[in-house]
């Protein structure tokens, strides 16, 4: 029986968004390992072809024998690396913008993200498309909203306009979104709860609760509209939010379509029709062990499941 003939579940839909190689497989010399200045620990993963169509600069060092490189060069000599490191990824992102190399930067410039970890006096920060082409690792908050209702708890979904870039047309959480560079977990929850779903900033203020960081790196596929093969590392803060009666997700801006209160057994229903982006498929079966759906009695996965959500990335994790 092929992958493809097999039945969605719970598992595959946590691997579906972890499908980069445990183990020594994940340690193969075709990647180029990305570094900063001064620094020997390495912030991303490279594949061969855009590392080849990238029109390095000359504050970039490529390496191309085992094990592979790209280093960032700090061209201030000492005197301020974090803003050298910062004019290099402008510099080099905005020469691939304006020659249309990569389907991914979307012909634009985007906002920036912080690269996590730099050991720097002040943020290094790339743009938010560009991210994925140098392999670094991304954050996002997801926030899952739902009601005690009459008839049982339901969940608010939402689903993703159909001009998005990424997941066009699919269900997602009821708000998420990456974090700016600068900007804190929470205060992205509470600016995208404004943004997507008209949800007030006293709500969400006084009803909030934290369930942890998800994590997990995968690799894009077919179904992605960019470059194949980036590699993605991400992490999740998690939250989840019970609305008070009268509150409802209503769309804010252009990037949803709608809101839909599903009961447990229509969520579980969607999931497993792979309705969902699949991150926040990850996130919702989450939510799901979180307030005692999914059980080590009724799963058989329920362990596999639980440690596939917490995957150690090989990257530093600890934002400055």
């Amino acid at each position: 029986m092929s992958p493809k003939d097999r039945a969605t579940t719970y598992l595959s839909l946590v691997e579906a968004c972890d499908d980069f190689p445990y183990g020594s497989t994940a340690k193969s010399d075709t990647y180029y390992r990305l570094y900063l200045a001064d620094d020997d620990h390495p912030y991303g993963l490279m594949t061969p072809e855009v590392v080849n169509k990238m029109p390095w600069t000359s504050a970039f060092a490529i390496h191309h024998e085992a094990p592979r490189s790209v280093t960032v060069l700090d061209s201030s000599n000492g005197r301020n690396p974090a803003a050298a490191i910062n004019s290099a990824f402008a510099e080099l992102v905005s020469i691939c913008i304006d020659r249309d190399l990569f389907h991914v930067l979307c012909r634009q410039h985007s906002e920036l993200t912080a690269i996590i970890g730099a050991q720097y006096p002040t943020p290094i920060v790339v743009e938010r498309f560009a991210a994925g082409l140098f392999g670094l690792v991304s954050r996002g908050a997801h926030l899952v909203a739902y009601v005690n209702a009459d008839d049982g708890l339901k969940v608010w979904v939402s689903r993703r306009s159909a001009h998005l870039y990424t997941y066009p047309g699919l269900l997602d959480v009821t708000v998420g979104g990456g974090i700016k560079s600068g900007v804190s977990p929470l205060e992205t929850i509470v600016q995208e709860a404004d943004e997507e779903a008209s949800l007030p900033e006293d709500v969400i203020r006084q009803h909030i609760r934290p369930r942890g960081v998800l994590s997990h790196m995968n690799t894009t596929g077919n179904d992605f509209k960019g470059e194949k093969g980036l590699v993605v590392p991400d992490y999740i803060y998690v939250y989840d939010i019970e609305l008070p009666r009268g509150v409802i997700p209503r769309p804010h801006d252009d990037e949803v379509e709608g809101f839909y209160c599903l009961s447990v057994p229509e969520l579980q229903a969607a999931l497993l029709n792979k309705e969902f982006k699949t991150d926040s498929a990850a996130v919702l079966v989450y939510f799901l062990i979180v307030h005692g759906f999914i059980t080590a009695e009724n799963e058989p996965d329920y362990v596999e499941i639980n440690m596939r959500l917490h995957r150690m990335l090989p990257f530093r994790t600890k934002a400055l």
